[in-house]
């Protein structure tokens, strides 16, 4: 049965061009794409830079927001959580809210002076998350690291630890919509309304 994953929860949102459409052809897209890796038993491998940097230094990044942040000793969440619509694994879960870190590639992809979310599918992975957790409070943790020790040989390493950490580290607080998880619902059963149609 399909569920939403968490990190892909934003590209369902994406409205259809046509008004006779419930579905976009975005969405319709990713649903072929999860299809496919149920049929043939591999994932979409997503291999670019910004992706590589986040994946090699993802608990890097958690330490330093952690750190930075000034939050109490935990662990990183290694539990995946289901219901009957969404699943996902958050990055961390303290008290009463769940937080998601992003470690961006470099000072241009850094939301330094943003005051909304730069990347609207992050804020759907957090209602999602807060939803599978039964939350209302979710953070997300943009986090700046020094370019990785296996950075491509055009690409020119960088290093941030030297700047204070407002330069490295910003975070936009969530408050948890029944409004977006309503709509995220319906959109999963009109998904699985549209996996019935579908032919091979």
């Amino acid at each position: 049965m399909f569920k939403i994953r968490a990190s892909a929860s934003g590209k369902i949102m994406t409205n259809p061009r046509n008004k006779t459409e419930l579905l976009s052809e975005t969405t319709k897209s990713y649903v072929y794409d999860c299809l496919k890796e149920e049929v043939y038993g591999y994932k979409k491998q997503l291999s670019n830079k910004y992706v590589t940097k986040g994946i090699e230094l993802e608990d890097e990044a958690i330490d330093k927001a952690i750190e930075l942040l000034d939050l109490p000793f935990t662990l990183k969440n290694e539990q995946s959580y289901e219901n009957d619509f969404f699943k996902g694994t958050p990055d961390l879960i303290i008290d009463d809210t769940v937080f998601d870190i992003k470690c961006s590639w470099d000072e241009f992809t850094f939301p330094l002076f943003e005051k909304e979310i730069p990347t609207a599918d992050y804020y759907y992975q957090l209602q999602v998350y807060m939803n599978l957790l039964g939350l209302k409070k979710a953070v997300l943790v943009y986090v700046l690291l020094d370019s990785p020790e296996n950075i491509p040989a055009w690409e020119t390493p960088k290093t941030y630890s030297r700047l204070d950490k407002k330069y490295r580290i910003k975070k936009y607080e969530i408050e948890y919509s029944e409004e977006v998880i309503a709509d995220l619902q319906q959109r999963v059963t009109n998904i699985r309304e549209f996996i019935k149609t579908i032919e091979l």
